[in-house]
C-alpha cells in the first residue's frame, strides 16, 4: 500500500515538475518575441538608420542602387534599379527566391506552409522583420518602436489610460488554444460588395483566425461571409451598437486611432457610462458585451508601419493629417503579415468603373457613393495591396484587388 503511494507521489511530482517546465519555455519563447522586436528598435538607434521612411528610409534601397550604378560623369542605369522608393521589389512577378521555392515544395494545397507569408513579404521587401506583437500587453511603455509617437501611430500620453485598462482585461494575446498552433492561416474579410453571391461562407471558416472590421453584419450573410469570427477589430465610431449583432467567442480589439479612443474602452471595460460629448466625429457604442478578459488593444505599430513603410503616406510629424490614415483593412493585413503564416484576404477592392455595383455586401448603397477621403488615399493602398496579391503574399480570394 505504501509503495503504491510513493510511485503516485513520484509520478505526480514528475508530471508536476515537466508542466512547470514547459510553462517556462512557453512564457520565454513569448518573452523573447517581444525583446527581439525590441531589439531592432536599438538596433537603428545605434547605427543610426531609422525605421520610419519620412525620415530617410523610403529612399534608402532606390537611391543608394542609384549612386551605386552610376559611372563617373554618367547618369544611374535605370536596368539596375531593383527597387522603388519604399523598398519594395519593381518585378514583383519575377520566380520564387530558389530558398524559398525549396521550402515549400513539398506542401500539398490546403496545408498551411509555417512563415510563408513572412518569408514572401521579406522576399519583395527586405526590410521586413516579422516580430511584433498582436496586441499591447503591460510591458508596452518600453516598446520604442510606439512610445515616441502620439494616436493614431503610438502611445505616446496614453499611459495611464493603457495601464487602467490593461489592469482590467489581464489577456495580451490570442486564445490558448490558437496560440498553441504550429502553423496559422488567418483571413481577414473586408466589408465590400464583391463579397456578395461568392458564396465563400464555408471557405472562410476554414480558417484558423477570421478577422473582421468595424460593424460588418454576419447574421444573414452566412453563405457568402460565413459565421465565424476571431477578432472584430473596430474603433469606437465603427463599433456594433446593437448588442444582439455581437458574435459570441470572439475578441473585441480597439484600433486606436485618437486619445479619445482609449479613453472610450476604458469606458466600456469598467462599464462606466459613456459620453456622447468626448470628441468623436459619430454615434458610438456604449456597450459592449464582452468581459474584460474579452478585450485588447492593437498594437498602434501596425498603423504606424501600414502609413508610412508599405503605403508611403506623409509623415506630417508623426501626426494625424490629411490622407496619412490608412484603413482599418490595410492595418488588420499589416497585423496578420506579422502574426500569422499564411494570410488571405476577402471583400476588398472598389471598382469605380462599375458605380451601380453595391459598395458594402450587406447595404444597397451603390459604389458611386464613394467620395475623397479626408483621411484615407485609396489610390496608394491598391497600390500596395496589389503588390502583396501578385507577388503572392496574400492570397485574395474575391480577385477585388
Amino acid at each position: 500500500m505504501k509503495m503504491g503511494v510513493l510511485v503516485f507521489m513520484r509520478n505526480l511530482l514528475l508530471a508536476l515538475c515537466l508542466f512547470l517546465v514547459l510553462g517556462f519555455l512557453y512564457y520565454s519563447a513569448w518573452k523573447l518575441h517581444l525583446l527581439r522586436w525590441e531589439d531592432s528598435r536599438r538596433r537603428e538607434r545605434k547605427t543610426g538608420i531609422p525605421t520610419l521612411p519620412s525620415v530617410a528610409p523610403s529612399h534608402i534601397v532606390a537611391d543608394r542602387t542609384q549612386k551605386e550604378s552610376k559611372e563617373p560623369g554618367g547618369a544611374p542605369e535605370p536596368s539596375l534599379i531593383k527597387y522603388d522608393r519604399l523598398g519594395f521589389l519593381l518585378k514583383l512577378d519575377t520566380k520564387l527566391q530558389a530558398e524559398i521555392a525549396t521550402r515549400y515544395a513539398n506542401f500539398s494545397d490546403g496545408v498551411c506552409k509555417p512563415g510563408y507569408a513572412s518569408a514572401m513579404m521579406a522576399t519583395i521587401f527586405p526590410k521586413f522583420s516579422r516580430p511584433a506583437p498582436m496586441f499591447l500587453d503591460d510591458s508596452f511603455r518600453k516598446w520604442g518602436k510606439i512610445r515616441e509617437f502620439v494616436p493614431p501611430f503610438g502611445i505616446k500620453g496614453q499611459d495611464n489610460l493603457i495601464k487602467a485598462i490593461l489592469s482590467a482585461t489581464k489577456e495580451y494575446r490570442l486564445t490558448p488554444a490558437l496560440d498553441s498552433f504550429t502553423c496559422r492561416r488567418c483571413i481577414i474579410v473586408g466589408n465590400g460588395g464583391v463579397l456578395a453571391n461568392k458564396s465563400l461562407g464555408s471557405k472562410i471558416n476554414k480558417y484558423e483566425v477570421v478577422v473582421r472590421l468595424n460593424s460588418a453584419p454576419v447574421k444573414g450573410f452566412e453563405k457568402d461571409v460565413g459565421n465565424k469570427t476571431t477578432l472584430r477589430i473596430t474603433y469606437p465610431e465603427g463599433a456594433i451598437q446593437k448588442l444582439e449583432q455581437y458574435e459570441k467567442d470572439s475578441l473585441f480589439v480597439l484600433a486606436g486611432f485618437k486619445w479619445q479612443d482609449f479613453k472610450w474602452l476604458k469606458y466600456i471595460v469598467y462599464k462606466e457610462k459613456v459620453s456622447a460629448s468626448d470628441g468623436f466625429w459619430k454615434s458610438v457604442a456604449t456597450r459592449v458585451p464582452r468581459e474584460p478578459h474579452e478585450i485588447r488593444i492593437l498594437n498602434p505599430y501596425f498603423i504606424q508601419e501600414a502609413a508610412f513603410s508599405f503605403i508611403g503616406l506623409p509623415f506630417n510629424n508623426g501626426l494625424m493629417g490629411r490622407g496619412n490614415i490608412p484603413t482599418l483593412g490595410s492595418v488588420a493585413i499589416t497585423m496578420a503579415l506579422h502574426n500569422c503564416d499564411e494570410v488571405a484576404v476577402a471583400g476588398f477592392g472598389y471598382d469605380m468603373n462599375l458605380p451601380n455595383a453595391p459598395l458594402h455586401y450587406y447595404e444597397t448603397i451603390k459604389m458611386a457613393a464613394i467620395k475623397e477621403s479626408w483621411t484615407h488615399n485609396i489610390q496608394k493602398e491598391k497600390d500596395f495591396l496589389r503588390k502583396l496579391v501578385k507577388a503572392r503574399v496574400i492570397n485574395d480570394l474575391t480577385s477585388g484587388i
